[in-house]
């Protein structure tokens, strides 16, 4: 895997994280678990030996940064899920 393909894989994962926190917040729950089966087979490759090449200067930057924003996502999807989820009967946190 290029420092490109894994930048553009990172960009990708950014993208679509923030659809997912929009679905989220409009409670579009199709659309919220079609999102994370993506997000999931896009972020399968780092998990499926594929080798991620290290990276420096700007590209390394670059990819902290997608890292932030899908972390901030993550939490932003967690701050609507988590108390609708605590309402459903049977499911615990």
């Amino acid at each position: 895997m290029t420092s490109n393909e894994v930048l553009s894989m990172y960009e990708n994962v950014a993208g679509l994280t923030n659809q997912m926190v929009q679905a989220a917040r409009a409670s579009d729950w199709e659309s919220l678990g079609r999102l994370e089966n993506q997000t999931a087979a896009v972020a399968s490759n780092v998990t499926a030996g594929v080798i991620v090449p290290p990276q420096a200067g700007a590209e390394r930057q670059r990819k902290i940064e997608l890292l932030k924003q899908i972390l901030a996502n993550d939490r932003a999807i967690r701050d609507v899920t988590e108390p609708w989820l605590n309402q459903v009967p049977g499911v615990r946190q």
